[in-house]
């Protein structure tokens, strides 16, 4: 109409992956909470990858195969997913990346092992703001609702304010969870690796690995106290693993280590006596 303007919004586009599969009751939560707010594409592991970190497939093809509009299944890792959209999947880069919703909790050094953690690592190192997200429940039969309100909320924020450079947020939601949301320090290992062993028909050696909880005091500001108190954690990670104080408190190495690396010098044939 004349003397009138529509605002026209775009709406953003949201890229999903994680390490539970794509057909995860997780991911499909977080997609539909997602709907209304986003442009979704979904492309997300065939299989489970748990535990795969930010690992790559080098030693077999990545088979891709399109289950629907702007949804792919892939053979690989969360990785793997994230550079196979990236590269080749998608018309256009995203505006975020979130990688979730995982089955479990994703706290102190299991953030180093989680799939779901690499996926949205991977995200940040091709420079897309990218979340971790994790609803922190053991049960087998789970409710997601909470989990993907959390995970809108976060990416609401972050597509309006942004994120500073390197750093990905991994946030994990408590089952139940009271309301409060709290910025944490990543945890400190508070439990140890166990392995029950087995023999299989054939009398080999099998072992399942889990973790035993230790009679450790968790540190106020970290990841596993926000969750211990029923508050949502959401913990800033950055690419840069350096410790910058040890680089300068052991610099002083260098020469020592220098020193006693020395190849001594090859000595030459010696002249013939005269």
């Amino acid at each position: 109409m004349p003397g009138k303007f529509l605002a026209i919004t775009t709406m953003k586009h949201i890229l999903l992956t994680n390490d539970d599969g794509y057909q995860a009751e997780g991911l499909r939560a977080l997609a539909e909470e997602l709907a209304d707010f986003a442009t979704v594409s979904i492309v997300a592991p065939s299989r489970e990858q748990s535990g795969t970190a930010q690992s790559l497939t080098l030693r077999q093809p990545i088979v891709c195969n399109r289950i629907a509009e702007r949804e792919w299944a892939i053979d690989g890792t969360p990785a793997d997913c994230v550079i196979v959209a990236l590269h080749k999947l998608l018309p256009e880069k995203p505006d975020l990346l979130i990688s979730g919703i995982n089955h479990g909790a994703n706290l102190g050094e299991n953030a180093y092992y989680s799939g779901t953690v690499g996926a949205a690592r991977e995200g940040t190192l091709h420079n897309v703001p990218s979340l971790a997200v994790s609803l922190c429940a053991k049960k087998e039969t789970v409710k997601f609702e909470s989990s993907a309100r959390v995970a809108r909320a976060a990416a609401e924020i972050v597509l309006k304010e942004g994120l500073p450079d390197q750093v990905l947020l991994n946030v994990n939601v408590p089952e139940p969870w009271k309301g409060e949301v709290k910025f944490t320090r990543q945890s400190r290992k508070i439990t140890r690796n166990q392995l029950s062993e087995g023999k299989d028909p054939r009398g080999r050696s099998y072992f399942w690995l889990f973790e035993q909880r230790i009679d450790r005091d968790v540190e106020p500001d970290t990841d596993y106290a926000a969750i211990f108190s029923g508050a949502v954690s959401i913990t800033p990670l950055h690419l840069d693993a350096t410790h910058t104080r040890s680089l300068n408190h052991l610099s002083h190495w260098a020469k020592a280590m220098a020193y006693g690396l020395r190849v001594p010098p090859i000595e030459g044939p010696k002249p013939p006596f005269d």
